[in-house]
């Protein structure tokens, strides 16, 4: 019974840094599934604890984006930067717009800077995309996007 706590708190409390970074906007999965795997966690654990950190704030975003912008912009000190960040959004947002949830899957998917889960949720709550289509093509995109970057990270080995 021991050995399977000592198991358990090692992978869990050790892997839990991981999904936190990944959880973060801006490193996200794209910095920690390389982390993870030059700390020696295997590289399919990785894989899984990154995905499900990249995903956690998701839903969060989608779901209260669009009433926190509503109400920051409402306030003069904080209306200039919201309205940067929306033009920002919408800028990155054109190819989403042409080909809609695919587009934003492809998006999510694509390990570059500024293409990430948090930016698709933004475009998505932006574009006023439907809710739980919206989360399952940023899942998709995450979910590649990890694949993607585990394939790289095991080949840079």
């Amino acid at each position: 019974m021991a050995t399977l706590f000592q198991m358990l708190s090692k992978h869990f409390l050790g892997g839990i840094r991981y999904v936190w970074i990944a959880a973060l906007p801006v490193s996200e999965l794209r910095v920690a599934i390389p982390l993870a795997i030059h700390a020696g966690v295997n590289p399919f654990e990785a894989l899984a604890l990154c995905v499900i950190g990249n995903l956690l704030p998701v839903l969060p975003l989608l779901w209260v984006f669009q009433p926190v912008t509503s109400w920051l912009r409402r306030h003069a000190a904080l209306k200039r930067p919201v309205e940067w960040m929306w033009a920002s959004n919408l800028r990155k947002s054109r190819s989403i717009r042409a080909y809609g949830l695919v587009g934003l899957a492809v998006f999510v998917a694509i390990p570059a800077p500024g293409t990430g889960a948090w930016t698709g949720a933004i475009i998505a709550s932006l574009l006023k995309m439907p809710f739980w289509s919206s989360a399952v093509a940023l899942s998709m995109g995450v979910v590649i996007a990890g694949i993607i970057v585990t394939a790289l990270s095991v080949m840079a080995l």
